[in-house]
């Protein structure tokens, strides 16, 4: 008899969480700490969303997503988590570019970008400081009519090496681009500039286990392979959930799903106004990936002057349509060094990282498919070659994950690494409005900056449920 993965879930909740992305996971924890009846439901058989990771033969530990996320990190883990999982959080200290205009290596903090941009660039300290107090001083509600490109060109005007310096890495983080609205790069860039990049030390696997073991003392039900059919409404607002055959209640509903899904396959048109189901439908999603996974021979190690992050190119500019092309010109490399994972056995793993289009992976034929994959393969060793010599004759194991592979995992439309572009901002915060009780976690645009994003906008999102909820009880 198959298992029932509800079988100790109760009939009604105050809350139900959809989804276990970071997002998801923050606000379920806020809420139950809270004190509410709270339900959490992950269609997958693993919590974490894009924050997860895999196990292979022979000990080989890999973690989806790249490693690299800024100081903010542990003030909000520490505020919203525990500190345990504050204090596991480590710099990243050794952050490479390598491309035909310059090769360089940097802490990735305002210092530092500011010494490289002065003495390898000749720019002027004016404009330095301008620029970085510019960026410094976005917020969410700014005019979005300035592209990326546009404040560039303000402050660096022709200068394609300094947009490829300043723009490249924040591309990996959400997939900005020059033509998105220049606040897309400024919060996040500017997060980073805060004290460099940080990373999670014991692996994903580790904070994941952490955060479950945090939501079950919180008093969080949590329910695996539950995958949600649909959102129920009545009369204007949700009354629960339905997962196959079992309808569950809840005075509050959080998709962590993505934006689109959930407007117009949980929820459905019918409980919308066309104005509000028209801007939502017209949202935009965000580029997939494509990553690559392989690990070293056990007794293998790679000198970490090869790096942590190591943002890769032969390009010789820096463009959208380059960076998302089948063709791949530009990869980002993450080392992760036996001290990353110190209670696990030591291994030197390697994960590349390429934006890429959905659509140029979707309807490939199964042989075509399988070809792609091992051609991605083959170009990343190629590639890879440069920076770890012999590197074929000395990986035990590669794997090759597509967009394809993302959106069967995480079933985001799309395969869609970074949710929506950032007009669904206000579609997501607008939810509660048009049905009352509906709230949305997901990633959207410049929010959802990784994982801090995902952290902080659960955040908020549970805040705004437990506002709900008490002007309830009172009204």
């Amino acid at each position: 008899m198959p298992r029932d993965f509800l079988k100790n879930v109760r009939r009604e909740y105050d809350v139900i969480v959809i989804g276990s992305g970071l997002g998801g996971l923050t606000a379920a924890n806020v809420l139950g700490r809270t004190g509410y009846r709270v339900l959490l439901l992950e269609q997958h058989y693993k919590l974490g969303g894009l924050a997860t990771w895999f196990r292979r033969p022979g000990g080989h530990v890999f973690d989806i997503s790249l490693h690299g996320f800024p100081f903010g990190m542990i003030k909000s883990c520490r505020r919203y988590w525990t500190r345990e999982i504050a204090d596991s959080i480590v710099q990243l200290k050794n952050i490479r570019f390598d491309n035909p205009v310059f090769s360089l290596t940097t802490e990735f903090n305002r210092d530092d970008f500011t010494r490289l941009l002065i003495e390898r660039f000749a720019i002027t300290q004016e404009t330095v400081h301008r620029f970085f107090d510019t960026v410094r001083a976005m917020n969410f509600y700014d005019d979005q009519s300035m592209t990326n490109g546009q404040l560039f060109e303000r402050f660096f005007p022709g200068r394609e090496d300094v947009v490829r310096l300043l723009m490249e890495p924040i591309t990996y983080a959400n997939g900005s681009t020059l033509e998105d609205p220049a606040i897309t790069y400024g919060i996040v860039f500017s997060n980073f500039m805060s004290k460099g990049v940080f990373t999670f030390q014991g692996g994903t696997d580790h904070l994941i286990h952490l955060m479950e073991r945090e939501l079950r003392n919180n008093g969080v039900d949590i329910a695996i392979r539950s995958e949600v059919d649909e959102i129920q409404v009545r009369g204007g607002r949700v009354c629960g959930v339905r997962v196959g055959d079992r309808t569950i209640g809840a005075r509050a509903v959080v998709s962590n799903a993505n934006l689109l899904a959930t407007v117009n396959r949980l929820v459905g048109p019918e409980h919308f106004d066309r104005t509000f189901f028209n801007d939502a439908s017209a949202v935009r999603l965000n580029n997939s990936s494509t990553q690559v996974y392989m690990a070293l021979k056990p007794d293998d190690k790679i000198d970490e002057s090869t790096g942590d992050l190591l943002f890769s190119s032969t390009a010789p500019a820096f463009r959208t349509d380059l960076l998302l092309d089948r063709n791949i010109t530009s990869r980002t490399f993450s080392f992760y060094y036996p001290r990353i994972r110190p209670k696990s056995p030591p291994r030197c793993l390697i994960v590349s990282s390429t934006n890429a289009r959905y659509e140029d992976w979707a309807d490939l034929a199964p042989g075509e498919y399988e070809g792609s994959k091992q051609d991605l393969i083959e170009t990343t060793l190629d590639a890879l070659d440069r920076y770890v010599p012999n590197c074929r004759e000395r990986i035990a194991y590669i794997e090759a994950s597509p967009p394809r592979t993302f959106q069967r995992f995480t079933q985001h439309l799309g395969g869609s690494s970074f949710g929506t572009k950032f007009e669904g901002l206000m579609v997501s915060r607008e939810l509660p409005k048009h049905v009352r009780g509906l709230y949305h976690a997901g990633s959207v645009g410049i929010i959802m900056s990784g994982w801090l994003g995902a952290i902080n906008y659960g955040v908020i999102v549970a805040n705004d449920v437990d506002a709900q909820l008490t002007a309830a009880a009172i009204g």
